[in-house]
């Protein structure tokens, strides 16, 4: 039992996690778009939630996720399902640190008279960050549900139609 809640643990903290992720990237074409003002209003006010709630969804999704890995390292094929998606969400999480936290300070301090200079360069790397990010996280919860899925027994009428 402590299995099965656990994997539903992580299955909703890594769903939970994709949802921001998944908002960053469908908002991606109609903000390469914007000019400088409205991009640096817009990454100044909408975002807050996402950043304390998303985080705190993100952290427990990666924590959950190698807390797994090691609760299913003897049960196969479900660890090398397992495994990929901590993999996947260790990578996101890393992603968030080295090229989007920069890029959040420097958003954080600007003001519409202080916009960088390089405001372009630093919205690519946002965006495009965000979008890898987003597909880590689909990738690890694909793996994490396939991980349940080949551990679910195929039930006899199943076997002979498959």
């Amino acid at each position: 039992m402590f299995l099965r809640t656990w994997r539903w643990l992580t299955l909703m903290f890594v769903a939970l996690s994709l949802a921001p992720a998944l908002a960053h990237l469908l908002e991606m074409p109609a903000k390469l778009r914007y000019e400088g003002p409205l991009w640096l209003t817009i990454s100044q006010t909408l975002y807050g939630a996402f950043g304390t709630v998303g985080g705190a969804f993100e952290a427990a999704a990666v924590f959950t996720t190698v807390v797994l890995v090691l609760l299913v390292r003897q049960r196969h094929p479900a660890f090398g399902w397992t495994l990929l998606a901590a993999l996947s969400m260790l990578l996101a999480h890393a992603a968030f640190w080295i090229w989007l936290a920069p890029v959040n300070a420097t958003v954080a301090a600007s003001t519409l008279a202080t916009l960088p200079e390089n405001w372009t360069a630093l919205r690519i790397q946002w965006e495009y960050t965000h979008a890898a990010r987003a597909v880590l996280q689909a990738v690890a919860l694909g793996a994490l549900a396939f991980s349940v899925v080949v551990e679910t027994p195929i039930s006899p009428t199943e076997r002979t139609m498959s």
